[in-house]
């Protein structure tokens, strides 16, 4: 991922395409992200919390303050933490589990702000996307709470927002 920015591959010729390469610097986040972003406060119920990733089918939410300021995010792997289940949880842990047996390091609690990730990573909305997929991959996460200069939640970008907007640029 380190040479996304430089490189592309067309995938039926196998071949780098000099007109693709800098598509990655020349898209930029306030141009791809999401705007109507739903955020949430720490002090909310985890259950809650659930039940508006299930029911929005969004995978994780940013936590804020009362000004808005992105402070932590919430994923659905920090509310699966609560019973053990880590990236590292393989499907036999899981049945075992199932049976009764404990997982190991469960995150404890009933608020958000027991178990939501911290800190946040963000990203500003004039970045380009090429930063945004550099972060994602080096910290292995999925989205990014885009915050003005202030810090203010203005919006989200995921990997899908990011997928659309190339599509969108190649047709």
């Amino acid at each position: 991922m380190k040479d996304l920015e430089n490189t592309t591959v067309n995938v039926k010729t196998k071949t780098c395409s000099p007109i693709r390469s800098t598509m990655g610097l020349e898209m930029h986040v306030k141009d791809v992200m999401t705007r109507d972003v739903l955020s949430i406060q720490k002090y909310e119920s985890i259950m809650h919390v659930a039940q508006i990733l299930s029911e929005k089918s969004i995978s994780g939410l940013p936590v804020v303050d009362k000004e808005n300021h992105v402070i932590d995010i919430i994923t659905e792997a920090d509310i699966l933490s609560i019973m053990g289940i880590r990236k590292e949880t393989t499907f036999k842990d899981l049945l075992k589990h199932i049976m009764g047996e404990p997982l190991p390091e469960c995150k404890m609690g009933d608020f958000v702000g027991d178990i939501m990730t911290s800190p946040a990573a963000t990203i500003n909305p004039r970045a380009n996307i090429a930063e945004v997929v550099r972060i994602m991959d080096e910290k292995g996460i999925r989205r990014l709470p885009v915050v003005n200069d202030n810090n203010v939640l203005v919006g989200i970008i995921s990997r899908a927002d990011i997928l659309k907007a190339v599509i969108k640029k190649l047709t």
